[in-house]
């Protein structure tokens, strides 16, 4: 079933309902679980079909009926032609570097990203013979400029974690295709109802579908979505790295994705008000959210984006010991890593990041001690200012 790649926001819950329709296999409203690792091979003709890539029904590893029907829904929603599921985001985003870098080549990345992916791209790759510049993203002309005759790849993260910092997508992907470099695109945060980096040049888009696109904080998976000769040399090294997504989380996923516009319009509006409200409170030192009108990046996420998220993060005066405090007084809001489901969850990213990244990282990605970064779930909007409003005290 196709659908107008133009289509209005308004259409989204249409798409999500009945993008996959034409793999209806029985009569099940709701789709089945294909949990079987192995396939009936019928007869040579048969084997020579279920086994081309993509979507194959030969092998789990090769493709499940399952995981392709999660797929072409989130493929859909970007404009891309096809994709791949992982087991997770970062599965995903190592095997998609590895099947396009090898040693010799550049990267140019972000200051700023989700903290695996920083870990990939300053640790692992160095030791593989990839080097790599991290640049900050809010200026297109610092990734022109980081630019070398070995540079294969430019890897992208807008809205980024965890200062919500917004990437001139069609200024970076102009530069990269004028060049004939790839572009990568982690879509995690905003979402396909915000935000489409296809739309903008984007050669290749990746989620951790672990967070908004399963929305309900039980299930761990990734994907990525794009033209099919780029995701065909994707396929082919998943082969053998075999971080495919499990049936039954791709499964999960199709069930959580069908609400997906519904949850990130009410996380959103959520995101929006506490925003807001924190932005004028006496304990709040700076707030970070593209979508308030005060931000310094606000006219770009609105040109690019329909919508601004439900992660924000925010600046207590405090410092680290207001932030402990603020935590422990919420009742609604749960202190978890993860983000993008029905509940909100928050945590404190100096904390969180500290562990994992040098103090000179945490330095460069403006990680103070009193952060706070603040997932918005489904609840109740007034509820949840009342409850942050109540913490602060």
């Amino acid at each position: 079933m196709s659908f107008r790649n133009d289509a209005a926001p308004h259409a989204w819950s249409t798409r999500l309902l009945n993008a996959d329709k034409d793999m209806d296999e029985d009569l099940g409203v709701s789709p089945p679980l294909h949990q079987s690792v192995n396939y009936a091979v019928l007869s040579q003709d048969h084997l020579d079909d279920i086994s081309e890539p993509l979507g194959s029904h030969y092998y789990t590893r090769r493709g499940n009926p399952t995981s392709a029907r999660l797929v072409k829904v989130i493929a859909d929603l970007e404009g891309a032609e096809t994709g791949m599921a992982f087991a997770s985001g970062m599965g995903a985003i190592a095997t998609t570097l590895m099947a396009f870098l090898k040693g010799g080549d550049h990267v140019v990345a972000q200051k700023n990203h989700y903290i695996g992916i920083t870990e990939m791209i300053d640790r692992i790759l160095p030791d593989y013979g990839v080097e790599a510049t991290r640049v900050d993203q809010r200026s297109a002309t610092a990734f022109e400029a980081a630019i070398r005759p070995n540079t294969k790849m430019i890897v992208l993260e807008s809205p980024s974690n965890p200062l919500m910092h917004i990437t001139d997508l069609k200024a970076v992907c102009d530069i990269a295709r004028a060049r004939g470099i790839i572009t990568l695109c982690d879509n995690t945060f905003a979402t396909p109802i915000n935000q489409r980096p296809i739309e903008f040049g984007v050669d290749i888009v990746m989620h951790s579908v672990t967070k908004y696109i399963g929305g309900h904080h039980d299930l761990l998976a990734g994907c990525i979505v794009s033209s099919h000769a780029l995701v065909e040399k994707v396929w082919n090294l998943s082969m053998v790295t075999g971080a495919i997504a499990a049936p039954f989380n791709s499964w999960l996923a199709l069930r959580g994705i069908r609400t997906l516009e519904l949850r990130v319009r009410q996380q959103n509006g959520n995101a929006l008000a506490i925003a807001q409200r924190l932005e004028t409170h006496p304990a709040v030192k700076q707030v970070f959210y593209p979508g308030l009108s005060s931000a310094a990046q606000h006219a770009l996420a609105a040109k690019q984006m329909s919508g601004f998220g439900g992660l924000f993060t925010f600046d207590l005066k405090g410092g680290h010991d207001a932030g402990q405090s603020f935590m422990k007084k919420l009742r609604l809001a749960r202190h978890a890593s993860s983000l993008g489901g029905v509940s909100s969850t928050l945590v404190q990213p100096a904390i969180l990041f500290g562990g994992r990244l040098t103090s000179k990282l945490v330095e460069e990605q403006g990680i103070t001690p009193g952060l706070i970064r603040f997932a918005a779930g489904i609840e109740n909007t007034e509820d949840l200012v009342a409850d942050i409003e109540q913490a602060l005290v």
